[in-house]
């Protein structure tokens, strides 16, 4: 056996998944606090894995994950077409900085469809093709493709909101074949920008750049 699969997504409540675009910050929070469970779910697979498979030659394979919503409506309700937002690119940052930091048993991870569906990275109409917030995401987090993983500890502020928090930054970071260090940040603070110090050890670093 090669691998097992999981997945999970960040859905607020399966009978009532609420609009795509149309949402509140209640709701913003309440997806945020969804999709970071994935952490969770794959510590507690990894751990009982480690268990029965303590050389990690099964994979842990994250079948399906995102954000899961409504059908836009006037759409097919089985095609489910969704849009996507920046609330979607926020939640793939924080989702695949979970899954680098858990490389070691997490060796595929799949959006279910990526055209149209769901979280889809591409959205099309006849002729017409966009590239979505999640697209963006991903060509950013590609550099972290056959790297090796660099440990991260983050120390950050929460994001509050009404009674509930959550961490508001997360992280990852790897090296690539030619030694250049890439590391990712994601914000899942709704309102509020955050100050970051990154203190890098191990390594003299003589020129550094960024995007988002």
């Amino acid at each position: 056996m090669q691998g097992i699969g999981v997945h999970h997504y960040a859905v607020i409540d399966w009978q009532k998944k609420g609009s795509s675009v149309n949402f509140s910050e209640k709701e913003y929070f309440a997806t945020m606090k969804e999709a970071l469970k994935m952490d969770d779910i794959v510590s507690r697979h990894a751990a009982i894995m480690d268990k029965y498979d303590p050389g990690k030659q099964v994979a842990l394979i994250v079948d399906e994950w995102g954000g899961w919503y409504d059908v836009d409506p006037g759409t097919n309700p089985g095609f489910l077409f969704q849009q996507n937002t920046m609330r979607d690119a926020v939640l793939a940052g924080a989702t695949l900085n979970i899954f680098n930091n858990h490389c070691e048993r997490v060796q595929m991870a799949n959006l279910a469809q990526m055209v149209n569906v769901l979280q889809a990275v591409v959205l099309t109409d006849k002729e017409k093709l966009i590239l979505t917030p999640t697209y963006h995401v991903m060509e950013m987090y590609n550099v972290h493709q056959d790297a090796t993983m660099l440990p991260v500890k983050t120390i950050a502020e929460d994001y509050q909101f009404e009674e509930g928090k959550l961490p508001a930054i997360s992280a990852s970071a790897s090296k690539n074949k030619n030694g250049i260090t890439h590391i990712s940040l994601t914000n899942i603070d709704a309102s509020r920008a955050k100050e970051v110090t990154i203190e890098l050890k191990g390594n003299a670093y003589k020129t550094i750049s960024g995007e988002y």
